[in-house]
């Protein structure tokens, strides 16, 4: 299974990090096999698959929930559960006992964004001997005091503060850094001036890693697209078919026929 370290020695090696999210078995089971270094059990959830409307509106049962699915799945990438708002923004106090509960559900991290306290948290977290990965930029979490959904870091005083906060993120202990929807210029200077890997996402090119959404990446959630977001497969209209077809022929008496059915033993139908 992959390692903490060897995710950090990739960014020595000019190894690009792959990670994707994951929020069950079957597609956790096929991002392992493709080889996809890092597994995000995300808070996305709450958008792509519970359909809410922010990522605030989930917590500790539903990310552990979902989380114990992953697990099960996974024998070679780096599992990491992406702690809810009100896991460690509410109550800092609780976070590392809340990050331990993903560690004993079998993640090898947690994710934690960017807030007035993060320091603290990620560092009581990181001393817990609990792996911690950052996320600073954007932090749909606490988008509202950001002025919503938006690129950040647009002018030289936010960009300056973005590279601090990532700049901290490492001092307090995280292992990597997630760069959410910022000017690709600022994500090369943050990944040149830290030592863990970055990981971007609507952050250009020269992140160490990229993440994205699975539902986005396969064009399973329509209800709005992001700019940074990129379709390898859009899968929504073929499911669509699918089930109409289902449907068409359910009704008309086409399914099941003899090749989808069971058969009993002429001499015991005799009998019956």
């Amino acid at each position: 299974m992959k390692t903490i370290q060897q995710i950090i020695a990739q960014k020595s090696k000019q190894q690009r990090i792959t990670m994707l999210t994951a929020y069950d078995f079957p597609m956790a089971s096929f991002l392992d096999e493709a080889g996809i270094d890092i597994i995000l059990v995300g808070d996305s959830l709450a958008n792509v698959v519970l359909g809410l409307e922010s990522t605030t509106q989930v917590g500790m049962k539903e990310m552990l929930h979902h989380t114990r699915a992953v697990v099960r799945a996974v024998k070679n990438a780096l599992v990491v559960g992406d702690m809810p708002f009100d896991s460690y923004q509410l109550n800092p106090r609780a976070a590392v006992d809340n990050a331990k509960q993903f560690i004993e559900e079998g993640c090898q991290a947690v994710k934690l964004e960017w807030f007035e306290d993060c320091p603290k948290v990620a560092s009581a977290i990181a001393k817990a001997g609990i792996p911690v990965m950052g996320h600073v930029g954007l932090t749909p979490q606490t988008a509202q005091k950001l002025g919503g959904m938006k690129v950040q870091g647009k002018d030289a005083v936010s960009a300056k503060a973005i590279i601090e906060n990532a700049l901290t993120m490492q001092e307090s202990g995280c292992f990597a850094v997630v760069l959410e929807c910022i000017p690709q210029e600022v994500a090369q200077i943050i990944t040149s001036q830290l030592k863990i890997p970055t990981i971007g996402i609507g952050a250009g090119p020269h992140c160490d890693g990229q993440v994205l959404v699975i539902h986005d990446l396969l064009g399973l959630f329509t209800r709005y697209q992001p700019k940074f977001t990129k379709k390898y497969a859009d899968l929504g209209p073929q499911i669509l078919e699918a089930v109409k077809q289902y449907k068409k022929e359910v009704i008309s008496g086409h399914f099941p026929d003899n090749a989808h059915s069971f058969h009993l033993d002429q001499d015991e139908l005799k009998k019956l």
